[in-house]
């Protein structure tokens, strides 16, 4: 069997899709493999069972799982599994949200979800974190290798610090 996951994305329902797809941006700018299933805590758990183990199967390093309303997928996946798992909270309309963030934040010891900001934010910080995860773990493996994707990450940092320098001396000079 060709072990190439190293990300496991998975969604509570397709509504989140735009969401995740900056989740997907970033790993392929990263050249991360990843894999997306869309699977429920509470209505497809046998499912969801069935996405971890094979993800688990294929290699995987982390996952990444988001969830709105009760947001219970990124602690199921946590309980099913040894590797980290990062949360993004998405809102809603009900409670705007708040309601994901404490599910997914508020783990009971032992069983730790790494919780990001919500919606596209969060899961441009998510794929980051998985990233960075990544820029320790993975040196021994083709796809993944761990010196690449720290000089990647570096260069993405430096973009993000020069892009805010020249925001300020466009000011300056306003």
């Amino acid at each position: 069997m060709n072990k190439s996951l190293d990300v496991a994305i998975i969604i509570g329902s397709k509504s989140d899709l735009p969401i995740i797809n900056e989740t997907i941006k970033i790993l392929d700018d990263f050249h991360i493999k990843y894999s997306l299933n869309i699977a429920s805590a509470h209505r497809t758990h046998d499912y969801l069972i069935k996405c971890i183990r094979d993800a688990e199967t294929l290699g995987v390093n982390v996952f990444i799982a988001a969830a709105g309303m009760a947001a219970a997928l990124p602690g199921f996946i946590a309980s099913m599994t040894l590797l980290p798992v990062i949360g993004i909270p998405i809102a809603n309309v009900n409670c705007a949200g708040l309601d994901s963030l404490l599910s997914i934040s508020q783990m009971p010891k032992g069983v730790p979800v790494a919780t990001v900001s919500f919606d596209k934010t969060g899961a441009v910080n998510a794929a980051i974190f998985a990233v960075q995860i990544l820029s320790i773990k993975c040196d021994n493996n083709t796809f993944c290798n761990s010196k690449r994707i720290r000089e990647q990450l570096k260069q993405y940092k430096n973009e993000m610090e020069n892009n805010i320098i020249q925001d300020n001396l466009n000011i300056i000079k306003s």
